[in-house]
């Protein structure tokens, strides 16, 4: 299943996001949680957030580049929802070996997010603290999906934007491998032996003795050689 939290502040005015948005919305397997439609007061439904989180393979986080990171609901999410002892640390690491995708807008073109440009660095510049976030929960961190030019690009590109990011999970359903759901037995517990098959030998029959060792009475087997081991605005 494919997660996708769209995290935009005016999902209604909304012009890249919703162009991509629309692109897979109607994949197999694929569910949509629009956070600014769910929680316009910022009071997030935990409960549902992290089972909805526990159903997928593939978590989509998307929306437009608010100040250089994501906008303040999802951000407010990560602090709600990813918590100690469920998303890291002591107990299970519920998010663990997910796939996760950051697609993000940008009014900006390549020039804006270039050393010559207002904002002085690439937009790669601003992926780590996302990738932290997905990597500190033991995610497995994809290539982020990135728009620039959000509020000059042709229809024509925004849609052609759009079948690209509809081939790519197209093309990531094909190859998925379903993230290991957790074992059913208590931590530590061991498989049990299979229980060993009645001889088929008569009740009392003894086993033949042995034939006498070739070698010498006392004589011992020679030592075994050791083991070789030794990465705002509204219409974005």
């Amino acid at each position: 299943m494919i997660l996708v939290v769209y995290a935009h502040p005016y999902p209604h005015y909304s012009r890249a996001c919703a162009t991509l948005l629309e692109a897979i919305q109607d994949l197999p397997g694929l569910q949509v949680r629009s956070l600014y439609d769910l929680y316009p007061e910022f009071d997030i439904d935990v409960a549902a957030e992290q089972q909805a989180l526990e159903r997928a393979d593939l978590v989509i986080w998307m929306g437009p580049l608010y100040w250089y990171t994501v906008p303040a609901l999802l951000k407010h999410w990560f602090e709600k929802v990813l918590l100690q002892g469920w998303a890291y640390g002591a107990g299970q690491a519920r998010l663990a070996g997910k796939d996760c995708l950051w697609v993000t807008t940008a009014g900006g073109d390549e020039h804006a997010f270039s050393p010559e440009g207002r904002h002085e660095h690439p937009v790669e510049t601003f992926v780590p603290v996302v990738e932290q976030t997905a990597r500190f929960c033991r995610m497995r961190w994809l290539a982020p999906f990135v728009l620039l030019s959000a509020h000059e690009v042709r229809e024509t590109v925004l849609r052609e934007h759009g079948v690209k990011l509809r081939e790519r999970l197209e093309t990531w359903l094909e190859k998925r491998e379903p993230s290991p759901r957790p074992s059913p037995k208590g931590e530590g517990e061991r498989e049990r032996e299979p229980s060993p098959r009645p001889s088929p030998k008569g009740e009392g029959e003894r086993e033949p003795s042995p034939r006498p060792s070739p070698k010498g009475e006392g004589e011992r087997e020679p030592s075994p050689r050791p083991s070789p081991k030794g990465e705002g605005d509204s219409r974005a």
